[in-house]
């Protein structure tokens, strides 16, 4: 029988490990390379006589030249697209490395031209070759482990700094404007969500639904090193993934199936489910056995197209968030998030994301002045829904490190620190706590809301936020771009903090003073302060004491005590000013005063609060504010 032409696109690094399986198959005398294409010279021996060799932009012709029927890819990501289309075009089949393409698009190109010229198209997701993977399946269908309620999957690998950097391509997101998405996700770990995918048997296109991502990064990438994903099958199901390129050695990462009656686990690097090891087979040699005689591709294209969909998912993502060094055990050589190899058991088990786990660096964002911690933006809390869960920040210090905020205080649990909260926007409590009824009084009602935090953009001195409000009914009634900064001023640092609310359809904002409760136009920026203040005290331009401030519109307000002081100014519209002093220490920006606010289309406000060590005087607050206003 003749030997099976193949050429070997990409011979160094992972390349190598493709060589090792083109020499077992030419022991057995299956193959023959015929050809390399790689920029730099193939520096090993080969014992089966000479190969042409050629450069990427030669890979068309050294395949019609040597007459390749198979050509293995294991090039650059965001080269694949183009080398495939090419080689399929030249007349060869494909063995392609995954990821198979940096992006949906590029997949389909890839898939077009196999369609076209007729070739067929193997993907090297090796996991896909093991019988392990039929076995759970078939262990699923047979209903010993009951109904399934979901695929936990865990990985946690050591890397070091050198991973990232050995090559022009390795930990981007783009190179030169193209698309790369190498993080830990969709290339070290892309075997993890592609085998349960295959388990789950949501493997073609159409088979997502959504995809929940928490992208981190400890290294000084562009892409993931760290990183969660829960992925919603179209089908019904879910599938978790927690994976990290910054753990202590290395732990073989696998997948727990959870049914009603049972689990069962899957270590997909090993083949082993539940302690038995199933065999492998070797995805070049299934494709020689498919152009000889037609025998069944294991890991064809299109069983990869929910895999690209996921990877689109991560690709239009957010950029990755930085894991502050607080948080990380630098070594000399790499990076550590400390506890990452459990944290991604217990996301396993829970089947949860990293946020949902009490993890301090993925549910907060830190904001810093000039290096210094001054507060903690909490993005996505664990909130009892009479709350009205929203992101909030908390705790806020000065320079100093005096706290000036309050959390969830048992006079009122629904106080957030300093949040964007409102009484009323179209019928739903977007503030927490119960409902001020005309003619009856606060109520208990099914009406609290949510605000939804959807992506991050980073920005200087801080981000931007984007949140859909969703009323208890899952309606959207706005969405919001939120952005927040930390700045330094003179002496102090200041809490930059604006929004825009854009409505789908025309609503008010209301609030418990329109509906007959005198002075309550709380309902907007809110900022609770601490009660630990000694002889707190409020004040204007203009006015002093709670009583005359209260309800005044001006563009400045101070709350101050012995320990710290806040300065309050409303860069655009002036809104009254809720202010408490008495009963407890909180100032707020009210919308909706004594009559409804109505919104057309949208609304936007920016608040900029100085927070200062000690008491502030009149001039020395005015003077802040002024400076503040300017920012």
């Amino acid at each position: 029988m003749e030997l099976t032409k193949v050429v070997l696109a990409g011979a160094h690094g992972h390349g190598r490990w493709h060589l090792e399986h083109v020499r077992a198959l030419a022991d057995r005398g299956l193959v023959e390379l015929v050809g390399v294409c790689d920029p730099r010279p193939a520096d090993f021996a080969w014992p089966y006589g000479g190969f042409e060799h050629a450069g990427p932009e030669d890979l068309g012709g050294l395949i019609e030249r040597t007459g390749a029927e198979i050509t293995i890819l294991c090039t650059p990501i965001n080269t694949h697209a183009h080398l495939a289309v090419t080689a399929l075009r030249a007349g060869s089949h494909l063995l392609l490395e995954k990821p198979p393409a940096a992006s949906l698009s590029a997949f389909e190109r890839i898939a077009e031209a196999a369609r076209d010229c007729g070739r067929s198209c193997q993907v090297g997701f090796q996991s896909l070759g093991s019988s392990a993977v039929p076995a759970l399946r078939e262990l699923i269908g047979s209903g010993r482990l009951g109904e399934l309620t979901g695929i936990g999957v865990a990985g946690a690998w050591e890397r070091p700094a050198a991973y990232f950097t050995r090559s022009a391509w390795s930990g981007r997101r783009r190179l030169d404007g193209a698309d790369v998405v190498d993080g830990a996700l969709t290339n070290p770990f892309a075997h993890a969500v592609a085998t349960a995918l295959a388990v789950a048997g949501a493997e073609e296109r159409g088979a997502i639904s959504s995809v929940e991502l928490e992208l981190f990064q400890a290294n000084a990438i562009e892409s993931d090193d760290t990183s969660a994903a829960r992925i919603h099958l179209a089908g019904g199901g879910v599938i978790t993934v927690a994976v990290s390129l910054c753990a202590t050695g290395r732990a073989e990462p696998y997948m727990l199936v959870h049914g009603t009656e049972g689990t069962a686990r899957l270590t997909y690097t090993t083949d082993d489910l539940d302690g038995v090891v199933h065999p492998r087979t070797n995805l070049l040699e299934n494709l020689v056995d498919h152009v000889r005689s037609g025998a069944d591709l294991l890991v064809p294209l299109a069983r990869t197209g929910a895999f690209m969909e996921f990877l689109e998912a991560v690709r239009t993502a957010p950029d990755p968030l930085p894991i502050a060094d607080e948080h990380q055990k630098i070594h000399q050589d790499r990076r550590e998030v400390p506890g990452i190899g459990e944290l991604t058991d217990l996301s396993a088990r829970r089947l949860a994301l990293f946020s949902e786990l009490e993890v301090p660096w993925a549910a907060g964002r830190t904001l810093r002045v000039r290096g210094t911690p001054v507060s903690t933006y909490e993005w996505r809390a664990d909130l009892p829904v009479t709350d009205s869960p929203r992101p909030y920040i908390h705790p806020v210090r000065t320079l100093g490190g005096v706290e000036v905020s309050e959390f969830r205080p048992a006079d009122h649990v629904h106080h957030l620190g300093v949040s964007l909260a409102v009484s009323d926007l179209g019928g739903v409590n977007f503030w927490g706590g119960r409902t001020f009824v005309r003619d009856r009084g606060p109520a208990w009602l099914a009406d609290h809301g949510v605000q939804r935090h959807d992506a991050f953009e980073e920005i200087e001195g801080g981000f931007a936020e984007a949140l859909t409000w969703l009323g208890p009914d899952g309606a959207t009634l706005a969405r919001e771009r939120r952005t927040v900064r930390a700045l330094a001023v003179d002496g102090a640092w200041a809490l930059d903090f604006a929004f825009t609310l854009s409505v789908p359809e025309p609503v008010h904002v209301s609030s418990s003073a329109c509906k007959g409760r005198d002075g309550a136009g709380y309902g907007g920026f809110f900022w609770r302060a601490p009660r630990s203040g000694r002889n707190p005290a409020v004040f204007t331009a203009g006015a002093e004491g709670e009583r005359d401030v209260h309800g005044s519109r001006t563009p400045w307000l101070a709350l101050v005590s012995d320990a710290w002081s806040l300065v309050f100014t409303q860069a655009g519209p002036v809104d009254p000013w809720f202010v408490r002093v008495a009963e407890y220490p909180g100032v707020g920006s009210a919308l909706a005063w004594d009559r409804p606010l109505p919104v057309e289309e949208s609304l936007s406000r920016r608040i900029v609060t100085v927070v200062a060590d000690g008491r502030l005087t009149r001039g020395a607050a005015e003077t802040l504010a002024n400076e503040a206003a300017r920012l």
